[in-house]
Order: C-alpha cells, then sequence, then structure tokens
C-alpha cells in the first residue's frame, strides 16, 4: 500500500486493470473499513505509478517490484504490506492487519499447476523437484531482487490456501460487482 495524501477518507486510487493483483486488495481494504474509495482504471502499472507520482490519485495498492523501486527512492511512501505476515522484501513494515484492520490478508501468489488428471506420483515428484529448486540460493536471490518472496508449499497446502482465497475474494467480487472484462 502507497500513500501520497494525508486524507484517506475520499482517496483516488489508480488500478492497472480490471480483476487484477491491485484490483482485489484495494476492494478488500474498501469493504472492510467501508472507506469510500474512487477507482481510476489504468492501461498498466506504469501509468497507474506514474499517476500516484504524479499526485492525480492518492493511494495505490502496488506490488513490490512496480513499487519498491519508488519506496527505496523516497519518492512514494509505503505504508503496510497485504500480505497476513511481515515481507522480507520490507521488513520494516507492518501488515495492514497489525495497523489496525484485523483480519486483512491479500498476498499476491503465483502457482505451478499441472494438468487435472496428472498421476499423484508425478505431482508429488514435480514438487519435489519445483522445492529443491525454490530452496537454491542463488533462485531464492533471483525472486527477492525481482520483489517476490518463495514460498513453497505442498499441492496440498496450496488448495486449502485456495479455497480460503476463492472464499474471501469471491465475496468481495460479488459485494463490489466486479465483473471480467
Amino acid at each position: 500500500m502507497l500513500w501520497r495524501r494525508k486524507d484517506l477518507a475520499s482517496s483516488i486510487i489508480p488500478l492497472e486493470s480490471q480483476v487484477r493483483q491491485t484490483h482485489l486488495p484495494a476492494e478488500l481494504f474498501k469493504s472492510m473499513t467501508g472507506v469510500d474509495i474512487v477507482r481510476v482504471t489504468y492501461k498498466g502499472g506504469a501509468p497507474a505509478l506514474n499517476a500516484l507520482l504524479s499526485g492525480e490519485t492518492q493511494l495505490m495498492f502496488a506490488t513490490a517490484s512496480g513499487g519498491g523501486p519508488h519506496v527505496k527512492s523516497g519518492r512514494l511512501r509505503a505504508l503496510a504490506v497485504t500480505s497476513a505476515q511481515r515481507s522480507s522484501l520490507f521488513p520494516d513494515l507492518p501488515t495492514v492487519a497489525a495497523s489496525g484492520l484485523a483480519g486483512y490478508d491479500a498476498a499476491s501468489v503465483m502457482c505451478i499447476f499441472a494438468p487435472a488428471g496428472t498421476p499423484a506420483a508425478l505431482v508429488a515428484r514435480l514438487n519435489q523437484e519445483v522445492i529443491a529448486v525454490l530452496k537454491r540460493a542463488d533462485v531464492r536471490e533471483r525472486f527477492f531482487r525481482a520483489g517476490s518472496e518463495v514460498v513453497a508449499s505442498s499441492p496440498e497446502e496450496l488448495a486449502v490456501a485456495m479455497q480460503a482465497d476463492m472464499a474471501r475474494t469471491g465475496r468481495v467480487i460479488r459485494e463490489a460487482g466486479i465483473r471480467a472484462n
């Protein structure tokens, strides 16, 4: 969450596009706080960040890779991370939940999938190999430099996390009347 202005009561926020990793965290925040946020859709992350940098918008839910360099340069101020746990990318930032919005969790997750019907033994082997690669220090460092934290889990853990996320974001999507373009 990046910030340019003190008045949160009626902020204008840029979005890269409908139903992206920046849209749903903003809608979740809006639904949990009742804050009146006006959404402005841009054609990508760069124009959305430029709108924030220029003062055209006041608040943005940005990815670490998009907003991080501007935070590190001092051009933007990061308020909190949207994940349930603090981020090693910005260890001094609290979570939104720890900042006073209990239960807020809107982490962006990248997953690796296999086709439905893939034999369980093959899925287990693929998972084992992927985890082995993701545990390598050089791989973790490359992800970190790109603004991502590596979390390696089992297919079962991913399924549980996805079910919880679908229930939470499904409610937000229905309440906000979000439709795919």
